[in-house]
C-alpha cells in the first residue's frame, strides 16, 4: 500500500502540482522531500528497526539491548517507512492487531520514529501517524490507539487524537491516546439520519385530521403515527382493523442499472426479510419496474420472479414502465396475528444477533453486500424467515442498510433505550473485517431483544450469538474485550423517537 505525504509542504500541497502541470519550472524546488509507503522488503524492515534501535536504546535509553517485542514477530504487524528523495529511510511507525487472537478490529499503533536529521518542519513523524491512521481505517478497524510518551502527546492531540489514560510504558510516562473512527455513525447517518425530519410532515396533518374525526375513537388516533402505535419506525406497518402487515422498499437505481438480475432478487428479499421481522408470513408482492428497453426490464423481472419461487411468495400484479432511467420499488404484504414491534426493548433485555454467514461479498460490492441467499435453498431460506415467527421475541428489527450497528441503533431508538454491543461475540464470517461486517448489508440478519435466556431464533443454517444489551440511555456503545467501551452512534438513528 502507498500513502503520499498527507502534510502539505510549506508553500503549498495540491497547489504545486497543478502548478507543475502549468509549466511553472520552479516548483520542483518545492516538491515534499519524502514519501510514506508499507515497508515489503527486509531491508526496510531492518533500516527501520536499526533506527528504532538508535533512537529508544542509544538516544532515549528507553530499552536495553533492543525495543523487539512480539508484536514485531506478528505477520500481521504492518510498517510504513517514511523515506527521502534518496530512498533511505528517514522515519516509520507499526501498526497491528492488539491480540493474537482472532482480528477484531482492534489495532495499536506504536514505535513512531524519525531519524533526528529529519525532526523538526519536515513534518514526517505527523505525516506517519495520519498514514498510520488512514491504514488502520482502510483494514477495517473500529478502536485504534497508541501509547505516546507524555510530550508527545500535544502532536497527537494536535491531529485529533483523545487522551485516553495515564499509562507507564519502560518506566517513562506515557498517555494513551485513541484516534476517532466514525464509520458506523457516518453509515447510520447517510442511512437514517434524514426520515425523522422528512416524515414529520406525514404524522401531524393525519394526526390532526383524525382528532376532528367525531368518530375516530382510539383506532384513529393510532392511525397518526407512522406504523400505528407501537410501531413507528418499524420494518412493516400492520394495517388497522386486519391481521394484515404491509411493506415497501425500493433498490437503489444504480444498482437497478449495472446489476439488474440481482437488483430483482433483493427486491424480493428485503421486503421478505422486512415481513420476517415483524413474525409475518408472506402473502404476495407487487411491484413497479422502471426500465430503458424492454430487455433490461426482463432482467430485472427474472431476477424478481426466481427470488419470488425461492421464497415462496406470488407476485399479485405491479406495473412496468419503459423508456425511462431504472427504477424498482416493491410492496409486500404478510399475514400476523401478534406482530411482533422493533421497538418493545426495554433496558436490561439482551441482543441477539441471527445472521446468516454463508455466501461471500457480491461482485461489485466488496465490503458492502453480503450474498448469503442467492445459493440457498428454498427450504433453508423459507427456515430462515420464519424465525422471528416461531420465537416471538419480545422486539426485532431486520439489518438494513444502516448496516448492524446502525440497525441496532434504531431498535434502541425505538425502545427509548441504548444498546452495548460485544464485538467479539458478534457472528462473522472470516472474510469480512469488522468495520465491513458491522456497515454492510449482511442478506440475511435479524437482531431481536428480550430477556436474558429467553428462546433463540430458530433460524435453520443462519448462526445466533447474544452479543450485547439494552440499558438506560441512547446511543450505541461497543464494548470491547477489556471493558473498554467507545461510542459507535452517540444519539439517535433517524429522529423518529420511541414507539
Amino acid at each position: 500500500m502507498y500513502l503520499e505525504d498527507v502534510v502539505a509542504p510549506p508553500t503549498g500541497g495540491q497547489q504545486t502540482d497543478i502548478l507543475a502541470l502549468l509549466g511553472d519550472r520552479s516548483t520542483l524546488a518545492r516538491r515534499p522531500g519524502f514519501r510514506i509507503e508499507e515497508a515489503h522488503t527486509a531491508a526496510e524492515t531492518v533500516a527501520y528497526r536499526r533506527l528504532r534501535r538508535d533512537v529508544f536504546v542509544h538516544e532515549q535509553g528507553l530499552f536495553t539491548g533492543h525495543d523487539l517485542d512480539e508484536r514485531d514477530a506478528d505477520p500481521r504487524t504492518v510498517v510504513l517507512v517514511a523515506k527521502g528523495q534518496d530512498g533511505a529511510v528517514a522515519g516509520g511507525v507499526r501498526l497491528g492487531p492488539v491480540d493474537d487472537g482472532p482480528d477484531i478490529g482492534w489495532w495499536a499503533g506504536g514505535r513512531l520514529v524519525v531519524t533526528p536529521g529529519a525532526r523538526g518542519p519536515h513534518g514526517i513523524g505527523a505525516a506517519l501517524v495520519r498514514a498510520a491512521c488512514a491504514r488502520a481505517e482502510a483494514e477495517g478497524v473500529l478502536r485504534f490507539e497508541a501509547t505516546v510518551q507524555r510530550r508527545n502527546a500535544v502532536l497527537f492531540r494536535r491531529l485529533g487524537w483523545r487522551p485516553v489514560r495515564p499509562v507507564t510504558v519502560a518506566g517513562t510516562p506515557h498517555v494513551m491516546m485513541r484516534w476517532p473512527i466514525g464509520r458506523i455513525a457516518a453509515q447510520a447517518a447517510a442511512a437514517k439520519a434524514a426520515l425523522g425530519p422528512l416524515l414529520a410532515g406525514l404524522q401531524e396533518p393525519a394526526a390532526r385530521a383524525e382528532r376532528q374525526d367525531p368518530v375516530g375513537g382510539a383506532l384513529s388516533a393510532e392511525r397518526a403515527a407512522l406504523g400505528g402505535a407501537g410501531f413507528v419506525g418499524d420494518d412493516g406497518a400492520p394495517v388497522p382493523g386486519t391481521d394484515m402487515i404491509a411493506a415497501c422498499d425500493a433498490i437503489v437505481p444504480s444498482m437497478v442499472e449495472r446489476d439488474p438480475e440481482w437488483a430483482g432478487w433483493c427486491s424480493v428479499l428485503v421486503n421478505v426479510n422486512d415481513l420476517a421481522a415483524m413474525g409475518a408470513s408472506p402473502l404476495g408482492l407487487l411491484d413497479a419496474v422502471g426500465a430503458r428497453d424492454a430487455a433490461h426490464a426482463s432482467r430485472v423481472l427474472a431476477g424478481l420472479a426466481r427470488a419470488a419461487r425461492m421464497y415462496g411468495v406470488p407476485v399479485l400484479g405491479g406495473h412496468t414502465q419503459l423508456g425511462v432511467p431504472p427504477a424498482l420499488s416493491v410492496t409486500a404484504l404478510g399475514r400476523a396475528e401478534y406482530p411482533v414491534p422493533g421497538g418493545a426493548g426495554r433496558p436490561g433485555h439482551a441482543v441477539r444477533l441471527t445472521v446468516d454467514l454463508g455466501g461471500g461479498w457480491r461482485e461489485g460490492y466488496l465490503g458492502r453486500q453480503w450474498d448469503s441467499t442467492s445459493q440457498r435453498r428454498a427450504d433453508e431460506l423459507r427456515a430462515m424467515t420464519g424465525a422471528v415467527a416461531a420465537a416471538r421475541p419480545a422486539a426485532a428489527k431486520d439489518v438494513s442498510m444502516a448496516g448492524i450497528a446502525g440497525t441496532l441503533g434504531m431498535l434502541a431508538e425505538a425502545s427509548g433505550c441504548r444498546a452495548v454491543l460485544d464485538v467479539a461475540a458478534v457472528p462473522r464470517p472470516p472474510q469480512a473485517t469488522i468495520g465491513d461486517w458491522l456497515t454492510c448489508f449482511p442478506g440475511f440478519a435479524m437482531l431481536t431483544a428480550d430477556a436474558p435466556g429467553a428462546l433463540a431464533l430458530p433460524a435453520g443454517p443462519a448462526t445466533g450469538a447474544v452479543c450485547g444489551e439494552l440499558s438506560e440511555g441512547q446511543g450505541v456503545g461497543l464494548r470491547w474485550p477489556d471493558g473498554d467501551i467507545t461510542e459507535a452512534v452517540t444519539s439517535t438513528v433517524t429522529g423518529m423517537g420511541a414507539a
